[in-house]
Parts: C-alpha cells; sequence; structure tokens
C-alpha cells in the first residue's frame, strides 16, 4: 500500500489518500497544529488612579501622577525598543505600574477610536 498526498502543495496538511486494490479512497484529513490558546484578559488595569489629565501640566496630555512625564512619552520610548527595565531606570520616579497604565491608556483610547468609512 502506498500513501499519497493530495497536492504537494498542501503537504503536510491535507488529504491522505490510500493507494489499494480498489483504488485510491479518503483515509482522513489532516488539520495544522491546533494554536495554543489565547490566554484571556485576566485583570482590567485602572489606569485612572495612575493617568491624569490636567490643562496646568504638559498642556492637558495625559501624565502619569505626580510626575511631568506624559503617556505618549512613555508609549514613544517602549516603542522605539526600550524594555519596561531600561525605561524604570531613566525614570526612577515611575514603577512598572505606571507603565502598564500607560499601555492601558492607549488601549483604552484605542477602544475608543471612531472609525469613518471611505467613500
Amino acid at each position: 500500500m502506498t500513501i499519497l498526498t493530495h497536492h504537494a502543495a498542501m503537504a503536510p496538511y491535507g488529504r491522505m489518500l490510500l493507494a489499494g486494490k480498489e483504488g485510491e479512497r479518503l483515509v482522513k484529513f489532516l488539520s495544522p497544529p491546533a494554536r495554543p490558546p489565547i490566554p484571556p484578559i485576566l485583570k482590567r488595569m485602572n489606569y485612572q488612579d495612575r493617568i491624569v489629565i490636567d490643562p496646568e501640566i504638559r498642556f492637558g496630555k495625559p501624565c502619569v501622577r505626580g510626575t511631568r512625564i506624559t503617556v505618549g512619552n512613555v508609549l514613544s520610548y517602549l516603542a522605539s525598543g526600550m524594555s519596561e527595565q531600561q525605561v524604570l531606570a531613566d525614570f526612577p520616579q515611575l514603577a512598572s505600574d505606571d507603565i502598564r497604565a500607560c499601555l492601558a491608556f492607549a488601549a483604552e483610547r484605542e477602544r475608543r477610536v471612531v472609525s469613518i468609512p471611505a467613500g
């Protein structure tokens, strides 16, 4: 008995055919390996305790409470490739929860963005 794949481009995933006396018959369909499950959001960060918007501080940009460090600054540092530990080393007045609060603030703002379809 010979095992043939349905199409070479589909190997190793695709139909497995069994060639025998009665011709080709479908044995089973192989599917790609299952992805690991995506973990659910365990707990939302309450960024309101750490992020403030005050018109008197940095022209009303959202800042980490008690500092003049804006959420945009923290996000820019992270986006440029700095690790959380590097940001904390450069700004000792920040805590890990402050960085997570900046990320939570940005995520919440992204969820609230209204998109206008083109056309």
